[in-house]
């Protein structure tokens, strides 16, 4: 089977990365995995999309059958009919609220809410029928949304199973598989249920589905333990059966939306409608990659440097601010410190009771000897979430540069600091690169996965 790619919500190329091994913006090697399409277009961009803009300088762009360029439109407006055919769908999706018109019982001409992006998603499977698929959301899915819990990740197991597709998922944290980053993400691996692949496990885990209950317990347990794409990816612990949760989705999306709870597990598989998870626990035994080992060891420019009266407003060894007998002044609140350290402030709701709102102190100095925690959007914007660290060369305490930004998520060094705009290269502001960044994924995890897509893809047909 050809390796060919269609990557939905790319953002600079994460996936694209990490199924080619690219490591170095040097890398000119052939790419094995070919991406015949991409789709990259953020709304909140108003003058340049400096996403797609990047990923358009590494890669150059792909055409739709009747040969325009449509990477950078809105996906939801793309007629899906005029992309060229792929066997594996990737997508790094925003998590959202993907709830559906309850008045609609099945599933055929569900029309999801604008903006909802999953729904892009199905329709592009719905129209191209990939044999594989392989996304990433973060690692709330599985419980969104709050007052309906799993009603969400439901929905999007059924419209893969109306489709015809098996589905593995498992929560994992790049951090306890060695690497860099304290990530904690969702990732789905669907395949159809025509595939070679999927009769290979079927086979290896003795699955029918006329066998009774009890013993598709112990063949999913298998799967999901020793025999699954995650499983052979990303070894866990053994498990009991026992453990496993098993519920039966309902037929119709109409009422999946209106009526389904249930509490999904870091580790699960949807077969003919059953849902079977349980919790699992990573078996990794290796180095650990830390923040220490991708921080820069030469000079590094001042602009990441933070003065001293923005990092401290009083001594160094206070830890917690006590603001219900009175505001501190506005220079002392705008610095680090204060942004880090514990509070205690008094607020008011919306109905007019008064309490006393509190959050405990955070670490200022981010340690070299761990992972780096999660990197957001927000990452050096004036935010509790953003890392600061003490340089390896002055002892100085700074933010993270751009480039270390990018080895925290496994992308090569500089690989955002360019971009094609209007035919003409330019620098990516440094704020735009972070955000890119924090918005992207560990790549590091795809290049953990290509080795078995490489293989499954090798024996299909």
């Amino acid at each position: 089977m050809n390796k060919t790619v269609c990557e939905l919500f790319a953002g600079v190329g994460g996936f694209r990365c990490g199924l080619n091994n690219i490591k170095s913006i040097e890398d000119k090697k052939e790419e094995k995995w070919e991406t015949v399409w991409f789709s990259q277009w953020e709304p909140a961009e108003k003058k340049t999309q400096y996403a797609h803009s990047c990923y358009v300088y590494r890669f150059g762009t792909c055409l739709d059958k009747d040969g325009n360029d449509t990477t950078n439109c809105n996906i939801e407006e793309v007629d899906k009919k005029k992309l060229p055919d792929f066997n594996l769908l990737v997508a790094g999706f925003p998590c959202q609220d993907y709830s559906v018109a309850s008045t609609l019982s099945t599933s055929k001409g569900l029309e999801g809410k604008k903006g909802i992006l999953w729904w892009s998603i199905r329709e592009t499977v719905e129209e191209k029928q990939p044999p594989f698929i392989l996304l990433e959301n973060v690692d709330r899915l599985i419980k969104s949304p709050a007052k309906q819990r799993g009603r969400d990740f439901g929905i999007i197991l059924a419209c893969l199973r109306d489709e015809g597709y098996t589905v593995e998922w498992r929560v994992i944290n790049a951090a306890e598989y060695g690497y860099q980053q304290r990530r904690r993400r969702t990732f789905i691996f669907a395949y159809k249920n025509e595939t070679r692949y999927n009769a290979n496990v079927q086979e290896q885990v003795a699955y029918n589905k006329d066998s009774k209950l009890g013993e598709k317990r112990i063949s999913m347990t298998k799967l999901l333990l020793k025999d699954g794409f995650f499983a052979k990816s990303f070894p866990v612990y053994d498990v009991d059966s026992k453990m496993l949760r098993i519920t039966e989705l309902p037929e119709g999306l109409g009422e999946l939306s209106e009526t389904f709870v249930f509490r999904f597990e870091n580790s699960g598989v949807m077969k003919d409608g059953m849902v079977y998870t349980f919790k699992t626990t990573p078996k990794y035994n290796g180095e650990q990659i830390t923040l220490g080992d991708i921080m820069e060891t030469g000079e590094v420019d001042k602009q990441y440097f933070i003065p001293l009266d923005k990092l401290y407003y009083t001594k160094p060894s206070v830890t917690h601010s006590d603001e219900t007998h009175g505001k501190l002044p506005k220079e002392d609140r705008q610095t680090w410190q204060y942004l880090k350290g514990a509070k205690k402030l008094p607020r008011k709701a919306a109905n007019g009771h008064e309490y006393i709102f509190s959050e405990g102190a955070i670490p200022m100095i981010d340690k070299y000897d761990k992972p780096a925690r999660t990197m957001l959007t927000s990452e050096g914007n004036f935010s509790r979430t953003t890392h600061i660290v003490q340089d390896k060369r002055t002892g100085g305490i700074r933010l993270l540069t751009a480039c270390e930004t990018e080895r925290i998520q496994g992308f090569p060094t500089d690989y955002t600091k360019y971009c094609l705009v209007d035919g003409e290269v330019v620098e990516m502001p440094v704020k735009k690169r972070r955000f890119m960044m924090g918005n992207a994924l560990v790549v590091n995890l795809i290049e953990q996965m290509e080795p078995l897509l490489s293989e499954i893809f090798e024996k299909e047909e």
